[in-house]
C-alpha cells in the first residue's frame, strides 16, 4: 500500500519528487492543471484506501481478500502471486532515486509524486478486481470477544498507518503539498529529518500498521495468508532499500537514529541516549 504504499514515509527522499517545483511555472494554466491533477489523485487515493479497508477486512465492497474457490487453486496462487508482483515493482522502482532522475525527464517534476502515487492507485484497483479467492481455512475464532479483539486490533492498524502519515507530512506524501507550492509559484523544499512520536518508538511505525492490517484478523483463510506472507516480505526488502536512500540523503544523523530505535517492535533493542530532534541536521 502507499506505503502501501506505501510504501515510503514523508521524511525520507522517497516521498517527495526530486527538487518538486525547482523550475519556474510556465503559465497560470501548466500550474491550475498540475493542481487539478494532483487533487485527482489524491481524491483517488482516498477512494482506494477506503475500499482497501473492506476489501481486506471482509466487508462493504463487492470484491474480497478472502471467500469460496471459485477455480484451480494453483490458477489462483499464480495470478494472486503475479498481482502482488506487479504492486511490489510499481510501488519500490518508481520509488528509487535513481528510477525518479530517469522519470522526470518525461514527467513534469511537480507532478511526480502525483503521479507515483496513481501509479499505485492504479496497481491496487487492479489486485482488488483481479485477487482470486483461494478457499480455506488456516485459523477461524468465533468466540464474540477473540473477533472484537482481532477486529479493534485491525482498526487499530489503519488508524497507526494514517495517524503516521500526518506526522511525518501527509500531503507530501501524497502530492499534494509539491502541487500546491508549484500553482504558487514557489520552489520545493525537502522536508526536514523529524523524529515525531511514534517515530521514537520505532522506525517505521507506518510499517507496524500495516503489519497489523495484513495478520489481525479473525478469519485467516489460504489467500489472506498468501497475501499477508507476500506483503510482510516485501515490506522486510522494502525498509532495506529505503533505509539504504535514508543513509544517502541524511548521513549520520539517520545512522545514529538506526542505532538507537527499533525497526519494528518496540523495546526490541537497548536504546543509547534519547534521540535528539533531528530536523537541524
Amino acid at each position: 500500500m502507499h506505503a502501501v504504499s506505501h510504501t515510503g514515509e514523508a521524511s525520507s527522499p522517497r516521498s517527495s519528487a526530486a527538487d518538486a517545483g525547482a523550475a519556474a511555472p510556465a503559465s497560470f494554466v501548466a500550474r491550475a492543471a498540475a493542481l487539478a491533477y494532483g487533487a485527482f489523485c489524491y481524491a483517488m487515493f482516498l477512494g482506494v484506501f477506503l475500499y482497501a479497508i473492506g476489501w481486506i477486512g471482509d466487508f462493504m465492497t463487492p470484491t474480497r481478500l478472502d471467500g469460496p474457490r471459485t477455480g484451480p487453486f494453483w490458477a489462483a496462487v499464480v495470478i494472486n502471486l503475479g498481482l502482488l508482483t506487479v504492486f511490489a515493482l510499481q510501488h519500490s522502482v518508481m520509488a528509487r532515486p535513481t528510477f525518479k532522475r530517469w522519470w522526470t525527464r518525461f514527467v513534469p517534476v511537480p507532478v511526480e509524486r502525483s503521479t507515483y502515487v496513481l501509479c499505485t492507485n492504479l496497481a491496487l484497483l487492479l489486485m482488488f478486481f483481479a485477487w482470486r479467492p483461494m478457499g480455506g481455512l488456516v485459523w477461524d475464532v468465533q468466540h464474540p470477544i477473540g473477533r472484537a479483539a482481532l477486529y479493534t486490533l485491525y482498526g487499530f492498524g489503519w488508524a497507526l498507518v494514517l495517524v503516521a502519515t500526518f506526522l511525518i507530512n501527509h500531503f507530501d506524501l501524497f502530492g499534494l503539498r509539491q502541487v500546491w507550492l508549484y500553482f504558487r509559484g514557489r520552489p520545493y523544499t525537502h522536508l526536514p529529518f523529524a523524529t515525531p512520536w511514534p517515530y521514537r518508538i520505532v522506525r517505521h511505525p507506518l510499517y507496524v500498521g500495516w503489519l497489523c492490517v495484513f495478520w489481525f484478523t479473525p478469519t485467516m483463510t489460504a489467500a489472506h495468508l498468501l497475501f499477508a506472507l507476500v506483503t510482510t516480505a516485501y515490506i522486510l526488502v522494502a525498509i532495506q532499500l529505503e533505509e539504504r536512500n535514508l543513509v544517502e540523503h541524511h548521513g549520520e544523523s539517520y545512522r545514529r537514529y538506526r542505532h538507537r530505535t527499533p525497526m519494528l517492535i518496540p523495546g526490541a533493542k537497548r536504546r543509547g541516549a534519547e534521540a535528539p530532534t533531528l530536523g537541524a541536521t
